[in-house]
């Protein structure tokens, strides 16, 4: 059953600059998905690096029914290769994690047991503050406190009661994914924040998770410039996804 053409799990992995630990994190993900009862498919999506990362996924995934591999000629942020692979996928469920798989792949099994308990869940959002969390491995204390209160002023801005909107760990139901991710905009970090927006203006139910997580090193997220652009980014998300929304509307 795992390599079907019709996927039941869509998992989205997009990666910049991860020459480092592609290979083990793609390894780790076929090797996972290979004991799964359900079919899957994986979409790797490579925004233009510098280090050899998308030849690694090629030929990793050479052969590979499973699995496919985008490479994209520029580089424009996270939330532009999450859309790439959010729009190509196939499954009734999709996800999208880091490369750095720092919540372990288990995970995905608890939140697809979540979508079963609970139908009427479209969205569930990995939630590194739960109290039920396990964090395994601590980011550093003041790059913690930083994210921490910058997560807090974006939820503030943007209106969002979710405690934890930047962890790297989401999944959608295929009504959700289709309806969410052609009209999403946002290229940078901060395309969380607009995602889940665009589901709560779209009436769509959204539910967060705790999860095990461990800080992984080499973080691409450099925490003054990119903690400005996403400041930046929220501030206008509630007026971008105002505009989205009209606009959908009007073309009805």
């Amino acid at each position: 059953m795992s390599e079907s053409s019709e996927p039941f799990v869509s998992i989205i992995i997009p990666a910049y600059n991860e020459a480092r630990r592609i290979e083990a994190s793609i390894t780790a993900v076929l090797g996972y998905l290979a004991s799964v009862p359900w079919t899957h498919e994986v979409i790797i999506v490579v925004e233009k690096s510098t280090d050899g990362t998308l030849d690694i996924a090629q030929r990793l995934a050479a052969g590979k029914r499973c699995m496919t591999v985008v490479g994209h000629d520029v580089q424009r942020g996270k939330g532009h290769a999450v859309r790439t692979g959010m729009l190509r996928a196939r499954g009734e469920l999709a996800f999208f994690m880091d490369a750095d798989l720092s919540t372990p792949l288990p995970e995905t099994g608890r939140f697809i047991a979540r979508f079963s308990e609970e139908p009427k869940v479209d969205v569930l959002v990995g939630n590194r503050q739960h109290a039920r969390s396990e964090i395994l491995t601590q980011q550093h204390f003041l790059r913690r406190k930083m994210g921490q209160t910058f997560n807090a002023i974006l939820r503030t801005i943007a209106g969002i009661r979710l405690a934890d909107t930047q962890c790297g760990f989401k999944a959608f139901r295929r009504g959700a994914r289709e309806a969410i991710f052609p009209l999403q905009r946002l290229d940078g970090f901060a395309f969380d924040v607009e995602v889940l927006l665009l589901a709560e203006r779209l009436g769509f139910a959204v539910a967060d998770m705790p999860l095990q997580w461990a800080n992984a090193q080499g973080s691409k997220v450099r925490i003054v410039r990119d903690s400005w652009r996403m400041l930046c980014d929220a501030i206008r998300v509630r007026g971008l996804v105002a505009r989205t929304l009209a606009d959908r509307q009007a073309l009805a």
